[in-house]
């Protein structure tokens, strides 16, 4: 299986676009979102990996189609069925010049567990590891358990930092610059928080220099500001081109547009879990001593009753695939067999009197509002959809940094959230938001209100173990279906990810949404 995986690998590298070479630029860059740290192993939230990417790397990573290529480890060999050996660059050295060695990976490998009050911890990735052998300074050994396809897929998600200058190191202190001594294609220069961050680029990159010497990530959440400071030249290219203006965008002569379906699904985590939750009321808003969320009939209600094609077209102006799988069709895993409900609030009424509520109850929906595409208005128009069937819905938005936090502590009654399936895999949103709550096995890590089906847990255990594809993609498949059948998670759509540049700028658009300067490159 390693020699199959590393021919692969290398052959996506060399089809990979080169781009061109290197040159003396300035690049701005908007970001929608900013990151809540700049410790790459502190919080798995996607603003902060997406920082990360510029400054550290992997053993291995994740093509543009979330193929795994060759990163800091140029091979590895499969050396049994629980011993993975890797190869590392001999060329690749830190920022501050000194060589990357087997014993930073280990560093890195071992890092992770021991951060302290992750809302989302890395560590999810380096549970299946129970020895780390170093054979030389450029080989390394990882001993897994049991046999563990996913180790390599894993990998993807850990960033090797150097040991000499994160020793000792809190979390906190990265943002002033400490330990920000990667192997990546820039370095970092100056950190001003939920504004912008300062890069240079790194010449002695072991891999493709990038196009610009200078680049500034700026931190622009407001949509119409975002799409402003295009338009007048403080920046040469966003993400997340806001909906309402697509059409513009496409038509202007002056810019170039790019989207690709990601593998990001937005869903919603009901409570199914306490007799009495914290914002599940009455009509009149006094608090219900018994939890409707905890009766599947109820949860099954909320699904019908979102009209996810009206959400597509008029929220999200076609920029959405709906779904009730937790990866897009291209993706391992992915069952063909779950399609999207039928929009049908009759049906939902029946449901929820079929409960015990047939006048219904009353609901806050909690959301992030500058997070993802659209999210406060997904949850106002889901606000709507639901009071048409007799729950009085609220809506109560925040800054993710504010609602992951308030979500990490199990504060809401249900929410909505996002997960990109890092790994390529269904198993990553399975391990992260569905499995019961299992820190010790990293699992859980944005399993905030606590959704427990052991069942499913034990379907996927095995999927985790086999390394037959295709009884691994049938138990990822069934494991799936158990959790969307249960209501334990309800999927809206797959998120379709946008950017713009100015003309003569080209980006690579991937399907994992991050959005990379070294990405883009004059034309």
């Amino acid at each position: 299986m390693g020699l199959r995986v590393l021919q692969l690998a290398f052959c996506l590298l060399l089809l990979a676009p080169l781009g061109p070479p290197a040159a003396a630029q300035e690049f701005r860059l908007a970001m929608s979102s900013p990151p809540t740290s700049m410790d790459p192993h502190f919080y798995n939230l996607f603003p902060n990996i997406n920082v990360s990417d510029h400054i550290f790397e992997q053993l291995v990573a994740m093509d543009a189609d979330s193929h795994i290529i060759p990163a800091l480890a140029e091979s590895w060999t499969l050396v049994n069925n629980l011993t993975w050996e890797f190869k590392l660059r001999k060329g690749a050295r830190f920022h501050d010049g000194s060589p990357l060695t087997a014993e930073d990976v280990a560093w890195s490998l071992d890092r992770p567990a021991t951060i302290v009050g992750s809302p989302g911890k890395f560590d999810t990735y380096t549970k299946a590891i129970i020895n780390k052998k170093i054979i030389d300074p450029y080989t390394i050994q990882l001993t897994t358990r049991e046999p563990y396809p996913l180790l390599l897929a894993d990998l993807t998600s850990i960033y090797i930092v150097s040991k000499k200058a994160t020793q000792g190191l809190s979390s906190d202190d990265f943002a002033s610059g400490k330990g920000m001594v990667g192997t990546g294609p820039f370095k970092f220069v100056r950190f001003q928080r939920d504004d912008r961050i300062e890069l240079e680029r790194n010449d002695d990159y072991w891999g493709k220099k990038p196009a610009w010497s200078k680049v500034t990530l700026r931190f622009i959440p407001n949509d119409a500001t975002r799409l402003a400071a295009l338009l007048a030249g403080d920046v040469q290219a966003i993400e997340n081109v806001p909906t309402p203006d697509l059409a513009k965008v496409r038509a202007d002569k002056n810019l170039s547009f790019y989207s690709k379906v990601s593998h990001r699904v937005i869903y919603l985590y009901p409570d199914t879990r306490r007799e009495k939750s914290p914002f599940v009321t009455d009509k009149d808003g006094k608090p219900l001593d018994k939890n409707p969320l905890m009766d599947v009939r109820v949860r099954r209600a909320l699904s019908i009753a979102i009209n996810r094609d009206a959400i597509r077209d008029r929220v999200m102006e076609g920029l959405s695939e709906p779904t009730v799988n937790l990866v897009p069709a291209a993706l391992f895993g992915h069952n063909p067999n779950l399609k999207p409900p039928k929009y049908d609030p009759e049906a939902a009424k029946k449901l929820l009197a079929e409960a015990g509520y047939p006048n219904g109850f009353g609901l806050t929906l909690h959301t992030p509002n500058n997070r993802y595409v659209n999210d406060e208005k997904i949850a106002q128009t889901i606000a709507q959809m639901w009071s048409r069937i007799g729950i009085a819905t609220k809506v109560e938005g925040a800054p993710m940094s504010v609602y992951s936090a308030r979500g990490a502590k199990s504060e809401y009654s249900i929410g909505l959230l996002g997960w990109g399936a890092q790994t390529g895999e269904a198993s990553s949103p399975l391990r992260a938001m569905a499995a019961c709550d299992n820190p010790a096995k990293g699992m859980g890590a944005v399993n905030w209100l606590k959704y427990c089906n052991p069942k499913m847990d034990a379907v996927l255990a095995k999927a985790l173990n086999s390394v037959d594809d295709k009884e691994r993609s049938s138990l990822l498949q069934q494991a799936t279906a158990m959790v969307i059948d249960d209501g334990g998670v309800i999927p809206i759509h797959q998120q379709v990810t946008t950017w713009a540049a100015k003309k003569g700028i080209v980006y690579i658009p991937r399907t994992d949404e991050r959005t990379h300067a070294y990405q883009f490159y004059p034309q």
